[in-house]
C-alpha cells in the first residue's frame, strides 16, 4: 500500500491564487464542467515526478504532492468562440491527474489518464492535445445528495479497466483553504506536443465547492496510471462541485525562463 507522506505545515503562499488570470490570444476551446467530484491522494514527490513531461517538477503543498480521480460531466464544448459541437460535446469523463510546475512558476495539471464516452473525442483530443483520453463506457446517476460514476475502459490498453465511485454530498464550503485551492485553482496543464512539452492556459470562476463524503470505490484507472495500491487506502480530501464554465487558449512552448540566456553564458 502506499503509504500518506508526513505532512509539513501549510500556508496561503503555498496555494494558487484563487482568482484565473485572464486569457491572452485566442480560445482553442471552452466547455462546461458539472457535476464534478475531485477525490485526491497524498504522495511522495519522487513517486509523481517521473510520470511529468520535460521541463516540469511535481508542484507541492506541505511537502507532498496529490493525485487525483476525477469524475464529471463536460457539457456544451466547442472550438473556439463558435457554439457547442451537438452531441459529441456533452459526455462523461473521467480523469487521473498529477500536479506541475514549470521553471517560470506556471502551476498546472499533467494527465496520467482521460476517460471519455465519446470515442471521436477521444482520438481528436489525443492528435491535438497530445492528451492521454481513451474511450470508455461510462455512466453518471444521482440520488439526491447521493452521485454514482461508473466507467469501463474501451480502448486502448487495459482494456476492461473499471472506476466506480460513490459519493454523498455535504455542507457547502464558506471558505476554501490552502490545500482546496491547490487541487481546485488549476489555470492551465502540461502536455507532450509534438515531441515538447506544451503549456495550455485556462480559465475559470473559482469553483462553488461542498465537502463530500466517499462512500464506495472500486477503481484500476488509479493503478493503470501508475498507482496500483493507491485505492486501498482512504483519500486525504473529497470535495465535490455543481461545476463552472472554463475556456482553454492555444497551446505554447514552455520556452526559457527568465534569465536563462544570460546564465548559460
Amino acid at each position: 500500500m502506499t503509504e500518506p507522506p508526513t505532512p509539513l505545515p501549510v500556508t496561503p503562499h503555498d496555494a494558487p491564487d484563487p482568482v484565473a488570470p485572464p486569457l491572452a490570444g485566442p480560445r482553442s476551446m471552452r466547455q462546461q464542467w458539472l457535476d464534478i467530484t475531485f477525490v485526491h491522494w497524498a504522495v511522495e514527490p519522487e513517486l509523481v515526478a517521473p510520470l511529468l513531461p520535460a521541463g516540469t517538477r511535481p508542484d507541492t503543498i506541505g511537502g507532498a504532492t496529490y493525485v487525483g480521480l476525477i469524475p464529471f460531466r463536460m457539457v456544451g464544448a466547442g472550438f473556439g468562440a463558435g457554439p457547442a459541437v451537438p452531441w459529441l460535446g456533452t459526455f462523461l469523463e473521467t480523469n487521473v491527474r498529477f500536479y506541475s510546475v514549470d521553471d517560470q512558476g506556471r502551476r498546472g495539471v499533467v494527465f496520467g489518464s482521460l476517460e471519455a464516452s465519446r470515442l471521436l473525442v477521444s482520438l481528436a483530443a489525443r492528435a491535438v492535445f497530445g492528451t492521454p483520453y481513451t474511450w470508455a463506457r461510462m455512466r453518471c446517476a444521482h440520488d439526491g445528495d447521493r452521485l454514482e460514476y461508473g466507467s469501463v475502459r474501451r480502448w486502448p490498453a487495459p482494456r476492461g479497466a473499471r472506476s466506480r465511485m460513490v459519493v454523498e454530498v455535504g455542507e457547502a464550503v464558506a471558505e476554501p483553504g490552502p490545500l482546496e485551492h491547490f487541487l481546485t485553482a488549476r489555470y492551465g496543464l502540461h502536455t507532450r506536443m509534438l515531441g515538447r512539452t506544451r503549456w495550455v492556459a485556462n480559465e475559470h470562476e473559482p469553483w462553488p465547492l461542498r465537502r463530500a463524503t466517499l462512500l464506495d470505490l472500486d477503481d484500476e484507472l488509479l493503478a493503470a496510471a501508475g498507482f496500483p495500491s493507491l485505492a486501498d487506502r482512504a483519500p486525504d480530501s473529497v470535495l465535490h462541485s455543481a461545476g463552472t464554465a472554463t475556456a482553454f487558449g492555444m497551446p505554447r512552448s514552455l520556452g526559457r525562463r527568465p534569465g536563462a540566456r544570460a546564465l548559460a553564458r
